[in-house]
Parts: structure tokens; C-alpha cells; sequence
């Protein structure tokens, strides 16, 4: 019994099912996840003018299969250990920037509010309270940052901004044996650099480079029947879009994102016998790249934009279809 005991937390270590919410649900191995990948396609380097300017962010992902370390579906016997996982979220962000300048550039701050729905089906029974269905709604987390730089140069074809730390600030809220829980118990600070280059009227190139730290989490909820406490891994991401103006105030383009864990996480608090499994926990290093078509429209002081993201070259999360609606408003 202990062998089959044993051999069963491997498997689920090897699994590693973990919903890390933050980002639109994503069923990862490791780090910390709290930024929603893909959320910025269009001309993110370009903020908008002095004044208040509004964002809604709304987000449905899809996913059906949990790939490992080498990107191959994870199974359940002769079946695939995840079943569906779905995740519907709507975000609210406030930019405010002022006329005063440092090095050039506009100051300013943001901050973030939301809500989410996971749902998780798998086609094993999982976690601590042994299921094969999960949910949530709850807020995951409120992003604040306090010092925002902005600057548009070669006369308007150039576009830097930049967050010296957006602050992602945990409403303690995390649900205890729920591993699709959209509360979260640890703080997450992130780096933010953001470029957007028209060479011309009709083209546009554009970045958004994050690092992630993260902090200690308390009782991390995984699929296995013992939980642990945990720092999450390090990690790079960047969102990323081409675009062509086909008539004026249209656009079209290609987005997408790079998500790649960097560090491993760091266990502690590990119940007796259990050492190994979290142990080869710690290394599995979550990775996906996504690419997808977008549309951008403009009419007076709103955008509105539509964009699809598939992702591939996944390791240690679930294989996800995102699909994003972003209005802007600019007061």
C-alpha cells in the first residue's frame, strides 16, 4: 500500500495540476502565473494622452489536454488525465496620466480590478478532496502601480512605456483543497516595458516585456492529497503584435505571446514522505507560445479590438484557446 501510495503522488506529481488563476486559467506546473498572457496586442507602447483613459478587458479561454516536459498529453490510464477546463474573466483598468515629466516622459499610474469563473473537469478524480470537477468565481487580485513613464518620439512613429513595478496585491482569498481556486495568498511584482513602432501610417510593431518575482504562498492547493508551502518560479513573458491599417481607423494584425518559467519554485514545509515528489516539482518549468489574428477598430475617443490566440510548444500546462475583447475609452 505504501509503494501504490507512493507510486500515485509521483504520477500527480509529474501531472503537476495546479489552476493558477491569475492568468486566464492556465493549468500550469510552476511560477506564479499572475499576469493574463496575450491581454496587450495593439500599440501597447502608446498610452494615451494626459487624463483618465478606461480599459475593459474581457477574456474566454478553452483548453482540453495537460501537456508535460516534453509536450506530450498527459495521461489517466488510457485516458487524458484533464477533461476541459474553461475560464471566463472581465477586468477593469484605470490609467491616469499627468502632464508633469521625468526624463521626458509623462508620469503616471494604473491599477486593476476583476472577476473570474474556472471550471475544471478531469477524467480522474484529483485532489485533496479526491474530484473530478472543480470551480470558482471569486477576484483574484488588485494591480496597482505607482510609477508609470510614458514617452512618444520620431515625431509620434515611436512609442516607449513603462511600469517600474506593477504590484499584484492578493486578496487572501484562495479557496483551501480547490486547485481551480481564483483567490490567491501570495504577491506578485513585475517590470514592465512596453514598445510600439510605425514606420508608417499603415504599419505597426509592437512589444510588452514582463519579469516576474513572486512571493512566499502559504498551503499551496495542488491535486495531491497533501499540500505544501511555496515560492513560485521566476518568470519572462512577453505579448507581441504586427498590424496593417486597411482603411482608415481599421486595422488588422497578428498577435500573440511568449510565456517561459525561469527559475524553479521552491517548496518548504513538506509533509514526511513526500519530499521526492515535490522535489521533481520543482524543476518542471511551465513554457507556451500563442499566436492568433486580431482586428483593432477605432471611432472617436474608443478602440475596440478582437483578437483569437492558440497556443503551442506548451510544457507543463494545459494547451489553451484564448479569445479576448478589449474596449478602450478615453475621457
Amino acid at each position: 500500500m505504501k509503494f501504490r501510495h507512493r507510486l500515485y503522488g509521483i504520477i500527480f506529481a509529474c501531472m503537476a495540476v495546479s489552476l493558477i488563476v491569475s492568468a486566464p486559467a492556465t493549468l500550469l506546473a510552476g511560477g506564479g502565473q499572475a499576469y493574463p498572457n496575450g491581454a496587450e496586442a495593439f500599440m501597447p507602447g502608446a498610452a494615451p494622452p494626459p487624463g483618465i483613459t478606461m480599459i475593459n478587458y474581457f477574456f474566454y479561454g478553452h483548453g482540453g489536454s495537460f501537456k508535460d516536459d516534453n509536450g506530450d498529453t498527459i495521461k489517466a490510464g488510457n485516458k487524458d488525465l484533464l477533461n476541459r477546463v474553461d475560464v471566463i474573466g472581465d477586468l477593469v483598468r484605470l490609467i491616469y496620466i499627468s502632464k508633469f515629466q521625468i526624463l521626458g516622459g509623462n508620469y503616471g499610474q494604473h491599477f486593476f480590478a476583476g472577476l473570474l469563473y474556472t471550471g475544471s473537469n478531469f477524467n480522474v478524480p484529483v485532489g485533496s478532496m479526491s474530484q473530478e470537477s472543480y470551480y470558482d468565481f471569486n477576484s483574484p487580485y488588485f494591480i496597482y502601480s505607482p510609477f508609470l513613464l510614458t514617452w512618444h518620439l520620431m515625431q509620434g512613429r515611436f512609442h516607449v512605456a513603462t511600469s517600474l513595478c506593477d504590484i499584484y496585491l492578493p486578496f487572501d482569498n484562495e479557496d483551501e483543497d480547490n486547485p481551480t481556486s481564483v483567490g490567491r495568498n501570495f504577491w506578485t511584482f513585475e517590470p514592465v516595458l512596453a514598445l510600439t513602432y510605425m514606420p508608417t501610417k499603415a504599419w505597426e510593431f509592437s512589444t510588452k516585456f514582463m519579469y516576474d518575482f513572486n512571493t512566499r504562498q502559504d498551503d499551496y492547493v495542488s491535486p495531491l492529497p497533501v499540500t505544501a508551502d511555496r515560492t513560485p518560479g521566476q518568470e519572462f513573458h512577453m505579448d507581441f503584435n504586427i498590424s496593417y491599417m486597411v482603411i482608415d481607423n481599421l486595422r488588422v494584425g497578428i498577435n500573440g505571446y511568449y510565456y517561459q518559467q525561469v527559475t524553479d519554485d521552491d517548496f518548504g514545509g513538506v509533509p514526511a514522505g513526500w519530499e521526492p515528489v515535490f522535489k521533481e516539482m520543482e524543476g518542471q518549468h511551465s513554457r507556451a507560445v500563442a499566436l492568433g489574428p486580431g482586428v483593432f477598430y477605432q471611432v472617436r475617443n474608443m478602440m475596440f479590438t478582437l483578437r483569437y490566440q492558440h497556443e503551442f510548444a506548451v510544457r507543463n500546462k494545459a494547451e489553451m484557446q484564448n479569445l479576448w475583447f478589449k474596449f478602450i475609452y478615453v475621457f
